[in-house]
């Protein structure tokens, strides 16, 4: 038996591991270099809009004064809950008060002086004209058995004339006194005079919250000038400047998830109920206002808060990552995808519908099954051309909902 030569073994084996590695690489060459991709899958897919913006109060009323006064008192602050009627601030208006006072006291002394005087000079009137009437009704008597003269008949007839008048003019004074146009003037003369006195009175027009006051017990304030603002009681709302190229997907009765910066853990619900009509040219905005459920009842003027608009929705559309498209500008319905068949890549023209947050929904160009490339984890120097081979490793969707969109609990009070 022959010893087996230790250096023919080693180069045997060299030789064997070389062409091992040479057909292996062989092989990696034909099936060409690995590269990430997904699976293009039917499943649910939800289009949304966020943006931040503010609570706003959907009608804010200034408080103002009407005539030049100190303040005397203040009688609600910062955050009170008014409705109308209450009293909001207190004037010292004695020069107000004085004709007030005068005006009551003239309507006074004409329904306790000047109208009793005129009863009595009414009686008076009229027992005058009777006493008259029966006079000439003697001297008629009279005058017909040519007992006086005619001249005393005449004179008697003219007496009777003259107390009638006297009569009826005391009764046009009385009437006049009496719910007449003196009366009248006199109650006028109060009722105005009252009217300037409660302007000295500020009282609150609407039912809401104040948000502002900007004034003291002391302080002089004269017409014009805001004393206190009070956001108008009405359903809550937020205001969004959300940029144009999201016009098209928005319309009036959308839901929205909410989260205000000093609640994060309280989301709340809110609906589109006002877009409008034109654009901020400063700012390429357009100003959305939602509706904030009436239950949200912790939330405050004025606070930051982030609204993600649900804009679109579809149950079962054809999901492709957002990373896949290339060329997917904003608002645009086309864009390009690596799609992988037969173990080669290919560039694809595909139409968009809905665009999510991750992931979008093609109309046209793919179908359920096919392969893409994650183009977005490649620098563009690194694209592989038309025709080449290439190898997917397969990565599960991006984890933020490329196909389904993650709920928000909605919490209230």
């Amino acid at each position: 038996m022959t010893a087996r030569n230790p250096r023919r073994t080693w180069w045997l084996v060299a030789a064997i591991v070389a062409v091992l590695l040479l057909a292996s690489w062989g092989a990696m060459r034909l099936r060409g270099r690995a590269l990430p991709g997904y699976a293009v899958a039917v499943g649910p897919l939800v289009q949304n809009v966020v943006a931040t913006g503010r609570i706003a109060a959907p009608s804010r009323v200034q408080v103002g004064a009407e005539i030049t006064a100190l303040v005397l008192e203040r009688r609600v602050t910062d955050g009170d809950r008014v409705v109308p009627g209450d009293v909001l601030v207190v004037l010292r208006a004695r020069d107000l008060e004085a004709r007030r006072d005068q005006a009551r006291a003239a309507l006074a002394t004409l329904r306790q002086a000047d109208r009793p005087d005129a009863e009595a000079r009414l009686r008076e009137a009229r027992a005058r004209l009777a006493q008259a009437e029966r006079d000439y009704a003697r001297r008629r008597a009279l005058g017909a058995r040519q007992l006086v003269s005619r001249e005393d008949v005449e004179l008697a007839r003219q007496a009777v004339v003259a107390a009638r008048a006297a009569a009826d003019q005391a009764g046009v004074a009385l009437a006049a006194l009496d719910g007449g146009p003196r009366e009248a003037q006199a109650r006028g003369q109060l009722d105005a005079a009252e009217a300037e006195l409660a302007r000295a009175v500020i009282r609150a027009t609407v039912a809401g919250t104040v948000l502002t006051r900007d004034v003291e017990p002391g302080d002089t304030v004269r017409p014009g000038d805001a004393l206190m603002e009070i956001a108008r009681d009405a359903p809550g709302e937020i205001l969004l400047p959300l940029d144009e190229k999201n016009l098209s997907r928005l319309r009036v009765g959308q839901a929205a998830t909410c989260i205000a910066d000093a609640f994060p853990g309280r989301p709340f619900a809110a609906t589109v109920h006002h877009i409008a009509p034109g654009i901020d040219p400063s700012r390429g905005t357009v100003d959305v206002r939602l509706r904030i459920d009436p239950r949200a009842t912790f939330v405050r003027q004025d606070m930051t808060v982030t609204a993600t608009i649900l804009t679109g929705a579809r149950q079962r559309a054809l999901v492709v990552p957002n990373d896949a498209l290339i060329g997917a500008q904003d608002g645009a319905d086309r864009a390009t995808v690596l799609a992988v068949r037969g173990g080669r890549v290919y560039r694809v023209p595909v139409t968009l519908g809905l665009r999510g947050l991750a992931a979008s929904e093609v109309r046209d160009g793919l179908h359920a099954g096919d392969t893409v490339v994650a183009a977005g984890a490649l620098d563009a120097t690194a694209w592989p051309r038309d025709g080449d081979r290439v190898r997917v490793d397969r990565q599960p969707p991006p984890a933020s909902g490329s196909a389904t969109r993650r709920e928000l609990p909605v919490k209230f009070d």
